[in-house]
């Protein structure tokens, strides 16, 4: 890197919940995939945490918007507008110069050319000169430390914000895939819908995030490793008078139940697509898991009991397929799998 060193290179994982940026094989940037417009000028307010705390508590003049979901761009210029933010963050030095940036980003593995087209655009306008696209879960795999080019069946389960990534890879390419809109953000509204149904009490999308991460699970039986009850606090749906309602990870088990039998199937479904021979290197392998949703307790087990193949979670699993695409750009000419 001599004095002007004009072509920087940033590797991002645009995801609908969190997007982490890494340069120079560190993460400078993990944030939460939310942008904050002023209404009247459509001015970039703030970007990532500092807009996720304004999220679902503004006035009229301001919007906070997930530009993302579904894992694909629902909001085209709200996300060039917070990619742009969130590149800004990289290089904070003053520069005389703001160098060509080399892009890798990951998609979706069942996007379409539009979806993929999008992502490219918002890429080019956020000062992107060359942009390579790379799948979420070849990039998960990389990230996990898997040898992705060796004639050898790995499968990779990422479940995000949201979609859940089911890919078998072999030889540096994805064999069979399934890629479903079933992921954390469904969890999170199947909590919402049922404090309400249950225990009449209106809660905010973030609450119901809170009770995921303090007391999801996909299992009914913890055993020892149960966490402890989480106070929620919200009106109740009818009066409008303060609650005050305790929530135990048996009953949010229960209310999860029926999304994660929906990953549970598509895992299934991506199996029988693949080929035998892969699937005996599976079976010998295990399969991976990684994600936010992999975080979820109990769900390597449920899934292990439901697929009699041992499920195992990736070490780092918020952040494998940012490092994987960390790894794709430091290769860029050797990966042949990179989408130009």
């Amino acid at each position: 890197m001599g004095f002007f060193s004009f072509v920087q290179g940033i590797a991002m994982d645009l995801g609908t919940a969190n997007t982490i940026i890494i340069s120079d094989d560190k993460i400078v940037v993990d944030e939460p995939s939310v942008v904050a417009l002023d209404r009247r000028t459509d001015k970039m307010i703030a970007v990532g945490a500092k807009a996720k705390m304004m999220y679902e508590k503004t006035h009229d003049n301001i919007r906070t918007i997930r530009p993302l979901r579904d894992g694909v761009i629902a909001d085209f210029t709200a996300c060039e507008q917070m990619m742009r933010g969130l590149i800004k963050m990289v290089h904070t030095g003053s520069r005389l110069f703001s160098p060509s940036l080399r892009m890798v980003i990951g998609v979706p593995s069942g996007s379409t050319e539009v979806e993929l087209r999008a992502v490219r655009d918002s890429a080019e306008h956020a000062d992107g000169r060359d942009v390579y696209l790379i799948f979420e879960p070849m990039a998960a795999a990389i990230g996990i430390g898997i040898d992705v080019e060796a004639p050898e069946g790995n499968m990779i389960v990422d479940i995000g914000g949201g979609s859940t990534e089911i890919a078998v890879i072999s030889l540096g390419g994805i064999v069979s895939n399934n890629s479903i809109r079933t992921a954390g953000d469904d969890l999170t509204a199947d909590i919402q819908e049922y404090m309400a149904r249950q225990h009449n009490v209106k809660v905010s999308e973030r609450m119901a995030e809170r009770i995921k991460i303090h007391v999801g699970s996909a299992l009914t039986d913890l055993g020892e490793e149960g966490p402890e009850d989480f106070i929620v606090h919200g009106p109740n749906r009818i009066t409008a008078l303060p609650m005050e309602v305790p929530v135990c990870y048996q009953e949010i088990a229960h209310c999860l139940d029926k999304t994660v039998a929906k990953i549970e199937n598509a895992v299934l479904s991506a199996l029988e697509n693949t080929p035998p021979e892969l699937y005996a290197d599976i079976v010998k392998n295990g399969i991976y898991l990684t994600g936010g949703g992999a975080l979820l307790r109990g769900l390597d087990k449920r899934l292990t009991d439901k697929i009699n193949i041992r499920f195992q979670i990736a070490e780092d699993p918020l952040h494998s397929v940012a490092k994987g695409t960390g790894i794709a750009l430091k290769n860029i000419d050797r990966f042949s799998f990179l989408m130009r």
